[in-house]
């Protein structure tokens, strides 16, 4: 059975502004794929309908055989134990170290009283610490995250969702803000996560190239609608400029070789 179905998926956020427009995707354990598209295609959007920070118009998302669309608020809650989630501009706590903000990661497994007093077990430190260590943090670890770089704090957000023991982790163009060094390290990371933990991701990028290094499959997404679905070796021109339509021409995009533009 595959991790993540999509069937039918709409949103509109009005009458005029239609986000997605009847999706359909199946996405199995282990895969890591990569969404890709022009600013406004809808690539946001289909991240935040999974784990319903956005409520879906219509149509229903089954995430290992369960509909998220019906589920209660604790339901949901438990749900997102097993979704992480990596923003482009980090969504970290900058006043708290790197630990502390790590250790949110495991809050959806608290209740309340040791959510606001930060109660943490041996073994949810330990692992922490074992996080820290292949994120390449370790001399980072009680730094407060507003004294680390764009990339260091962007492997704190790995670190946040990896502690949760994610099945699927999201990330929102987790590389946008980010040089390409930095870039290379996250989507090096992100990788490992997949090939190495057998974490399902599902990563949204504007860099083409990038998708077609990183992706065992890539899904682009234009005006809403998915346009294609497939292995990074079948992108060709004529499909990249059916996702991007005139803006492929600026795009400088490697295809065997060749040249999208």
């Amino acid at each position: 059975m595959p991790l993540l179905e999509i069937k039918n998926l709409t949103k509109k956020y009005n009458a005029d502004t239609l986000a997605l427009s009847d999706v359909n995707l199946t996405i199995n354990e282990g895969e890591f794929v990569s969404v890709i598209g022009p600013s406004g295609a809808g690539k946001s959007t289909l991240l935040r309908c999974i784990n319903r920070m956005i409520e879906a118009s219509s149509g229903y998302i089954l995430f290992d055989g369960v509909n998220v669309s019906t589920l209660s608020k604790n339901e949901l809650r438990n749900l997102r134990t097993k979704i992480g989630m990596i923003f482009q501009h980090y969504n970290l706590v900058d006043r708290l170290s790197v630990i502390e903000n790590i250790l949110h990661g495991r809050l959806g497994y608290k209740n309340t009283f040791e959510g606001i007093f930060g109660i943490y077990n041996e073994e949810e430190k330990k692992s922490a610490f074992k996080i820290i260590e292949i994120l390449g943090l370790k001399e980072q670890v009680y730094k407060r995250c507003d004294q680390l770089s764009g990339g260091q704090k962007q492997r704190v957000g790995i670190g946040r969702a990896l502690i949760q023991k994610p099945r699927l982790m999201l990330c929102d163009e987790p590389i946008a803000s980010l040089d390409p060094n930095a870039s290379k390290i996250i989507m090096d990371h992100l990788r490992n996560i997949s090939s190495k933990m057998g974490i399902t991701c599902l990563v949204n990028l504007h860099q083409v190239n990038v998708a077609l290094k990183y992706s065992d499959r890539i899904i682009g997404i234009n005006s809403s609608k998915v346009v294609f679905d497939g292995a990074p070796s079948e992108m060709t021109s004529d499909i990249v400029y059916s996702i991007y339509g005139s803006e492929a021409e600026e795009l400088d995009i490697d295809i065997g070789g060749r040249n999208a533009s």
